[in-house]
């Protein structure tokens, strides 16, 4: 995906949005929306949000004096999923469709973005998740078929908290996952340290993509990852920043998320705030 004109005013909010969320000074807030809004006539628009979003982060961590300024945030959010974790698990096992029902537990919990909201309701997003009105492209029988055939996943990782509910479907999945997590840390995303806080080094293998935006830029990303990715028979990519970095890419991709914004959910043909599973790219 490109960057959109609406996507401009969605960077100043995520600025102040966490701004106030890091209980930082609004004189503060205030000099990074005016360096942030001096560097707009430079954006690039032909490349996806997420890139641009790298400039910004890294601006609020000098601002902050800290390159993980999330991090109290990321051990709260797992620590609250992994509350849910033991109910869903049970929940799952006696599901009729296990690995339809670990899936919609996996989407439900993409709601875990502070990029976009400092605000959420997880266990109302469960609930909902079971509900088929928030649907909106679901093909949940091609995905499970694919998993079916694969001999080996590619899993992109998202948020942090949003882990647990991974774990829950590569353990319900049963095939050989290879997760991969940013570079390092940004906004409430996932890094190996995050990652393994949440287990999932029991359930899959656990690297780095190389790149450390709220995204899978894959220029920006390592050898080894290029080379599983590649070489994956399925990826599964998990949330928006994946969806938006690697939409139109040639690969046997599954998309998971939950469409967060005009932008992209007009980009899926979606309203926002439903549930996606879909190969469109």
């Amino acid at each position: 995906m490109k960057t959109y004109l609406d996507c401009i005013p969605c960077f100043f909010n995520q600025i102040i949005r966490t701004g106030r969320l890091l209980h930082m000074d609004e004189a503060v807030i205030m000099d990074m929306l005016g360096e942030f809004g001096a560097s707009v006539r430079d954006f690039r628009m032909d490349v996806p949000p997420p890139r641009t979003a790298v400039a910004l982060y890294d601006m609020i961590a000098r601002h902050t004096g800290s390159d993980d300024p999330f991090r109290q945030i990321k051990e709260e959010s797992t620590r609250t999923a992994l509350s849910f974790y033991p109910e869903l698990r049970q929940q799952v096992k006696e599901s009729a469709s296990p690995l339809g029902t670990a899936i919609k537990f996996a989407i439900a919990a993409n709601i875990i973005d502070f990029g976009v909201s400092a605000e959420f309701d997880m266990e109302k997003e469960i609930k909902k998740v079971l509900d088929p009105s928030s649907f909106g492209l679901w093909e949940e029988d091609a995905l499970i078929e694919a998993i079916g055939r694969a001999k080996w996943i590619l899993y992109l990782g998202d948020n942090t908290g949003e882990t647990v509910f991974d774990r829950l479907l590569m353990e319900t999945m049963d095939r050989p996952v290879t997760y991969a997590v940013r570079e390092g840390p940004i906004i409430n995303d996932a890094t190996i340290e995050d990652a393994r806080a949440a287990g999932i080094d029991r359930v899959a293998r656990v690297i780095s993509s190389g790149c450390r935006a709220p995204g899978t830029i894959l220029e920006l990303c390592s050898e080894e990852f290029l080379r599983l990715f590649r070489s994956a028979p399925l990826i599964i990519s998990k949330g928006q920043g994946n969806y938006e970095t690697l939409s139109g890419t040639e690969a046997p991709i599954f998309y998971l998320l939950k469409a967060k914004c005009k932008v992209v959910a007009g980009h899926l043909g979606v309203n926002v705030g439903e549930l996606i599973i879909t190969a469109r790219g």
